[in-house]
């Protein structure tokens, strides 16, 4: 179990790696982590001392509880207005402890041409496949998800997935633990990705339905044996990667 330190430093260290791979812009976006005792969340501060998600360190992760009342002081920083977004989904999904929210523009332009991120791959990402098979709610609106009703709304259009889109937004991704869920938010990029390049060079071609298939079986193994063998070689390459093991 981590202590409240090391949890501050697990969420600023995802923030570097999110940022080092552009994936969301200058200081906008957030992660939290939820504490052991599911009383509080922490999560990347906003205000006049932030200095970009890119850059985040564990001063600039604050405590907030499951409301998203500030619990800490912290000079200069602040709750994001976004917090919503993480409040309710706790509230709604017991098994995360772990929320993303960034904005990577290759997946908001899908939300925003109403196009499907599809399955056009398979052994390339196993784990990006299942994302996209396991189906990838959009969330319609594209606003702020600055009061209680619209997190409650965002967090009931993720419903039981893993990931989320927001129109014209960004994206929410959740998880078992911060590293779990950050992984999960670069997949669901690399997914879109290797769409868009797909769609620029011609008529992507889905997988075909026996591999489909295969996979899906292949899913329904490895949950049987309770494993996930790649996640921490996955995590520590990004990290390594991003130079975000030290702030």
């Amino acid at each position: 179990m981590l202590d409240d330190r090391e949890a501050r430093e697990l969420v600023a260290k995802s923030c570097r790696v999110l940022g080092g791979l552009d994936l969301t812009k200058a200081a906008t976006g957030h992660v939290s982590q939820l504490s052991a005792d599911g009383k509080r969340i922490l999560i990347r501060g906003r205000g006049r001392e932030e200095v970009g998600v890119r850059y985040t360190t564990a001063e600039q992760v604050v405590a907030v509880d499951l409301d998203g009342k500030q619990l800490d002081v912290a000079e200069g920083l602040a709750v994001p207005q976004e917090v919503f977004i993480h409040t309710w989904v706790y509230k709604l999904r017991p098994d995360v402890r772990c929320v993303v929210h960034i904005h990577p523009p290759t997946v908001v332009l899908f939300t925003m041409c109403k196009k499907d991120i599809e399955p056009i791959f398979g052994a390339y990402d196993p784990s990006a496949l299942d994302l996209i098979l396991d189906g990838i709610p959009t969330y319609d609106r594209s606003v702020l998800i600055s009061n209680d009703d619209l997190g409650k709304d965002l967090a009931t259009a993720l419903g039981d997935k893993r990931v989320c889109l927001m129109r014209g937004h960004g994206i929410t991704a959740v998880g078992a633990s911060v590293e779990e869920a950050t992984v999960r938010a670069i997949q669901l990029n690399e997914a879109a990705e290797m769409n868009y390049r797909a769609n620029l060079l011609g008529i992507p071609l889905r997988i075909s339905d026996d591999d489909i298939k295969l996979f899906r079986a292949n899913k329904r193994k490895k949950e049987i044996a309770g494993i996930s063998p790649h996640l921490r070689g996955t995590w520590r390459y990004y990290v390594q990667l991003t130079g975000a093991e030290s702030a």
